[in-house]
């Protein structure tokens, strides 16, 4: 049975997306090792069908850590076997070209985002030197690579000239459970307005949500925050500061099996990122594929490859800002809408028999199919 060793940075618990390609590389015949971290407050992993290793590790942030990683990535690279790597984000694929060059083995690349173009990396411009060097080394070698939509595998083409292949974020086809809001803890008779995702971080449009629902001092809705982010400590503190704690309801991380009980709860799914930064503006986020699986009405900002998604299926609709006073008046508009609501789950419902994993996995079965022709 062929080997390949599969890396990304992350602690593996909320993954989606290298989770399924985990998962079909399995279905394909091969033996897979999915490599990632632990950090304190990881929570335990539910048997796969694939190995998974963590690695604990002194550091858990910053330059040090990624140092850290990426050597202990490099000689658990180079004393594996394996018929070739598949490295996830800019952040691991430095031990993984290396290691495939001194072992003569094939590297698949899949960016997951602009990663140069991060608005983290944005606001410290010489650590984000240090990863476009990286990138501009090692980028133009690689034969094998795919991202996530078309707008950012042209960004790279026009840089680079490599031929990039697009594997969407889009989710396995979900079996909505049957739950009620008294089973997973929230109140009875509130609309919920749902922000979820691993990346709840600044300018993705939960500080002005919190703000909105300020403004429009109703108890009639609950804003339901499910998932991790840098900006969450911030976030509670504004919560507390305005004595919104019956509004606002943050669960942390949770399972990906407990993300869709939530999410079938919800009336409204929101993706709020802000066109502040290249990958903001190019973002295709998992939350929009999920709330589709679940038949979960959207509304989001004005970035084009979500629109694309939006105004393709009709499953929701897209804000011209991210003004609090402006998100009060569309929010509430939007939620007491009945029959646009009911046409909008309709339509997410049957986009979802489409926009889902056993579809868009014909892609990524091609380009490992490609990496072993080559």
């Amino acid at each position: 049975m062929k080997k390949v060793v599969v890396s990304v940075t992350n602690d593996l618990t909320t993954d989606q997306r290298v989770h399924r390609h985990c998962a079909t590389l399995v279905e394909m015949g091969y033996d897979v090792v999915l490599v990632g971290r632990k950090l304190s407050g990881s929570l335990p992993l539910a048997q796969r069908k694939y190995e998974c290793r963590r690695m604990s590790l002194f550091f858990s942030k910053g330059p040090l850590f990624y140092m850290e990683y990426n050597f202990r990535l490099f000689l658990f690279l180079l004393f594996h076997r394996f018929d070739f790597l598949l490295s996830n984000d800019l952040d691991t694929l430095l031990p993984n070209f290396l290691v495939s060059r001194l072992k003569s083995k094939p590297l698949v690349y899949d960016s997951h985002e602009f990663y140069t173009g991060v608005p983290e990396l944005q606001s410290r411009p010489r650590v984000q030197k240090i990863w476009t060097r990286i990138e501009k080394f090692i980028f133009p070698k690689l034969k094998h690579v795919f991202t996530v939509n078309q707008s950012i595998a042209d960004l790279y083409k026009n840089l680079y000239g490599n031929s990039i292949e697009v594997v969407r974020n889009v989710p396995f086809k979900k079996v909505r459970p049957q739950v009620t809001k008294k089973e997973m803890g929230l109140p009875e008779g509130k609309k919920i307005i749902l922000m979820q995702g691993a990346g709840i971080n600044i300018d993705r449009g939960a500080e002005e949500m919190v703000e909105a629902l300020k403004i429009v001092n109703s108890d009639q809705y609950l804003f339901l925050i499910v998932g991790s982010g840098d900006v969450l400590p911030s976030l509670k503190e504004m919560v507390k500061r305005y004595k919104m704690e019956d509004k606002v309801v943050f669960t942390g991380k949770v399972p990906m099996d407990e993300v869709v009980r939530y999410t079938v709860l919800a009336d409204v799914g929101i993706t709020m990122d802000k066109d502040t930064n290249v990958n903001y503006r190019y973002s295709l986020p998992n939350k929009l594929f999920d709330y589709i699986q679940c038949g979960v009405p959207v509304l989001a900002t004005n970035l084009v490859e979500i629109r694309n998604i939006i105004e393709k299926y009709k499953v929701g609709e897209v804000i011209s800002n991210s003004d609090p006073l402006y998100l009060s008046k569309t929010m509430v508009d939007f939620l007491n809408n009945e029959s646009k609501l009911a046409e909008y789950k309709k339509n997410a419902l049957t986009a979802a028999e489409e926009l889902c994993w056993e579809k868009e996995k014909i892609k990524f079965e091609q380009v490992i199919s490609n990496v072993v022709k080559a």
